[in-house]
């Protein structure tokens, strides 16, 4: 039994979906693993080994879980290491031992989903040691993979990171479009405070942007693309009144010094949008 469960995630849809796209199903010829079919007896059996070859930090060792037993209920997993685990290079993550046509079948998306949720928390993991600033979180941002953000997000989480809003509908956030349509900064986010509307995130580019953004009642400013000197210069005329978020031209070189300015979070695209592939593999042999 997978006890696995992240909100708004339907694991069981996924793990489905996700091997019916690789078998083909509903496609003429699909619904089945060719190979695996056609080479490997439907009794024989695999033991195997997943096991990282860097040193990362782990995420979605359970989503593993859920595409071999998904094919194999019966199959016994072992899992060696915690979420959120840091390891060295060579350490085992996972023993299996069940269905050699159902390991094979599931080998795929099982890795890529460790290696891509894995490959995210190791990112997320070195930007919170680079910050390294205990009075500052480090968020993500809406910049996921479509189908994939609930994963995502929770693999920042296990990193050390945390989320911004989950989508749309959970927080307001105005922008220089919204703003543009509405005529300023203040009106943009008066209409979103008449609107009921709890949480109201509004983007700032300029210092004279933020006292009209405070009177009409956001509850956050996001500090986009401003320079130390000039986060410093925010954040002290803000003086605490609400949460305060840089963002934009943050990366490994920058984070430290914007994180320094007394900001709350500071939030980083690219630990969703452009984590490289942690290198884990599996390796089988005939039990």
């Amino acid at each position: 039994m997978n006890d696995f469960t992240i909100a708004g995630f339907d694991l069981a849809k996924f793990v489905a979906d996700t091997l019916a796209e690789d078998l083909g199903e509903g496609l003429p010829g699909g619904g089945v693993d060719v190979t695996a079919t056609s080479v490997i007896p439907a009794d024989a059996r695999f033991q195997g080994v997943m096991d990282s070859r860097d040193a990362i930090v782990v995420a979605g060792l359970p989503v593993a879980v859920a595409f071999f037993r998904h094919l194999d209920p019966d199959m016994e997993i072992d899992l060696l290491v915690e979420e959120g685990a840091s390891v060295e290079p060579g350490t085992d993550l996972m023993c299996l031992s069940g269905n050699a046509r159902a390991m094979l079948t599931a080998e795929r998306s099982a890795l890529n989903t460790v290696q891509h949720l894995s490959g995210i928390a190791t990112m997320v993991r070195e930007y919170v040691d680079t910050m390294d600033n205990p009075d500052c979180t480090l968020l993500d941002t809406r910049k996921t993979i479509p189908g994939l953000r609930h994963l995502e997000k929770y693999a920042v989480r296990m990193g050390g990171g945390s989320n911004h809003r989950m989508g749309l509908w959970d927080a307001a956030m105005i922008k220089d479009n919204h703003v543009l349509v509405a005529g300023s900064v203040g009106e943009a986010v008066r209409r979103a405070v008449e609107a009921g509307v709890q949480d109201i995130i509004c983007e700032v580019d300029r210092i004279d942007q933020i006292e009209p953004a405070l009177a009409a009642g956001a509850t956050r400013l996001l500090l986009d693309n401003m320079e130390p000197d000039m986060l410093h210069e925010a954040v002290a005329l803000v003086a605490g009144r609400v949460p305060t978020e840089a963002s934009g031209g943050i990366n490994l070189e920058t984070i430290k010094a914007k994180a320094a300015t007394g900001v709350d979070y500071v939030s980083v695209g690219r630990l969703t949008q452009s984590a490289p592939a942690a290198d884990i593999g599996l390796d089988f042999t005939v039990s």
